[in-house]
């Protein structure tokens, strides 16, 4: 009989997914933890990222869609061989590409507590809402926000951001846009940075406002956004008819980790009551160390601010959060009426279900657990050490770089990224380019380092971004010793 005329299953047959044998199932599992923190503890003894050869590719891709049992011993066996070591490496000591998660044990622990759960944490009456409640309030106590701050964990800073923008874009409208949309309404308008990430425009495209909409500032030479001609261009807009609403500033650019005059942003906020909100994604978290603090003041007047704790937080993805100062206003950007939806006095869902008034979702997973545990265990004041750690790391690199033969650096190092490019004496300015992609990539290939590439005044430059906590200052060494010969393979092999 073909499976397409396969008879009904009767509805006694009970089936089920759980293990048939729980015995053999729970040793499969302790294998399974095990197995992944052996990985974690032996990271450095492997290269930070290894590319699935050709066959491990075709055994994922190419297999057809399983039909018939093939057992959980042999799924993970499969794992094991063609999965687990293939990433793109940003557990590792010597990953410093892009901003990434390093991830850590207790947060890879809490990930698993959290499936286990499989609770959908939208609010209802259990602890998981209870958890992101708590998770919240200390983040807003964290970042100097007031008691009765709103707030959500988010998939990352995107979404995050997104949350936020949007909230913003509701309040200063002086429209009902839930009701009536954008239609006959004049331009909205929104103002950053050149250097700000690409996370906005992507946002007002999703929002229906267009690209238009972003109004990019010129930065200094320091990357700081020009909050004179921010000024100027809100001026002159209102003037031309438009209508801005935001302003955004940036606590750590994604190219060069720079952190506007968020306090001279504020003011400017203020004064055209706009709403200001600060992207806080790259260095938001520095806030929790003493030292770093100064160099994020005006962060705390933000209207919403939204950051991630899998970047410089170190956590496992996805975990993000932002922040809403004004609770009404944030409630009133996503909260619906359905009558299954409907908020009770008794039963599971008395108390009603806080985070889908507080985000687009309406299913979400318990992220606010692996933060919750990850505080408790270690505590904001070792959290802060590693963030101190991580910025000397930076600048020492960044000093001793400059001194390598054909390296310059690219930007001054205001937090925790360091920009440099090759640039040998007698070579274009296009020839440079080229080196500086190539030593990039053969840093990579090599094993010795991942770094990430980028442009910084319209010229080619390799980043590296120091957001690892894993990262000894032996791992800095190692990639300065192996720079000069990567620099003459690169030259070898460009002819440059």
């Amino acid at each position: 009989m073909s499976s397409d005329s396969r008879p009904a299953t009767p509805a006694d047959a009970d089936l089920t997914l759980d293990p048939q044998d729980w015995k053999a199932f729970r040793a499969l599992a302790h294998r399974m933890v095990d197995d992944s923190l052996d990985h974690l503890a032996s990271l450095r003894e492997r290269p930070p990222w290894t590319p699935p050869p050709a066959d491990v590719a075709s055994a994922i891709t190419g297999e057809p869609l399983p039909t018939a049992p093939q057992g959980a011993e042999q799924v993970y066996a499969e794992f094991l061989a063609h999965v687990l070591p293939y990433t793109a490496g940003n557990r590792h000591p010597r990953f410093w590409g892009w901003m990434k998660s390093n991830g850590t044990p207790i947060g890879m622990m809490a990930d698993m507590l959290a499936a286990g759960m499989n609770v959908n944490a939208v609010g209802m009456d259990q602890s998981a809402k209870l958890v992101e409640l708590q998770v919240i309030k200390w983040l807003a106590e964290a970042m100097g926000f007031p008691a009765g701050t709103s707030g959500i964990m988010a998939s990352g800073g995107t979404m995050a951001n997104v949350i936020g923008l949007a909230v913003g874009r509701n309040a200063k409208a002086g429209f009902d846009l839930r009701q009536h949309g954008l239609y006959g309404q004049p331009r909205l308008t929104v103002y950053g940075s050149t250097e700000i990430h690409s996370w906005v425009t992507k946002c007002l495209e999703l929002m229906g406002m267009g690209r238009d909409s972003f109004r990019p500032v010129p930065v200094g030479d320091d990357f700081r956004v020009d909050v004179a001609a921010m000024r100027d261009m809100i001026v002159a807009d209102r003037a031309a008819g438009l209508r801005p609403i935001c302003v955004l500033g940036s606590a750590g650019t994604i190219n060069t980790g720079a952190i506007d005059d968020l306090d001279a942003l504020a003011d400017l906020a203020a004064q055209e009551d706009l709403w200001f909100h600060v992207d806080g994604a790259i260095g938001s978290l520095g806030v929790l160390s003493p030292n770093l603090r100064p160099l994020f003041r005006g962060q705390s007047r933000a209207d919403s601010l939204a950051f991630d704790l899998h970047k410089w937080g170190y956590l496992p993805y996805e975990c993000a959060c932002v922040l809403v100062r004004d609770a009404e206003a944030h409630r009133d950007t996503f909260a619906t009426k359905a009558a299954y939806l409907r908020v009770e006095d008794r039963g599971v869902a008395a108390g009603g279900l806080v985070f889908a008034e507080r985000g687009p979702e309406l299913s979400r997973n318990f992220k606010a657990l692996k933060a919750w545990m990850a505080l408790k265990a270690e505590g904001t004041d070792r959290i802060a050490a590693i963030l101190e750690q991580n910025v000397a790391q930076a600048r020492r690199f960044g000093a001793l770089v400059g001194t390598v033969p054909d390296v310059v650096l690219a930007a001054t190092i205001s937090l925790n990224v360091a920009c440099w490019r090759i640039a040998p004496a007698g070579t274009t300015p296009e020839q440079q380019d080229m080196l500086t992609r190539e030593v990039l990539l053969r840093l990579q290939e090599t094993g010795v380092a991942v770094c990430s590439g980028t442009v910084v005044q319209g010229r080619a430059v390799i980043r590296v971004a120091v957001a690892n906590h894993r990262s000894r200052w032996a791992d800095f060494e190692q990639l300065l010793a192996a720079l000069p010969a990567v620099i003459a393979d690169a030259r070898a092999r460009t002819g440059i």
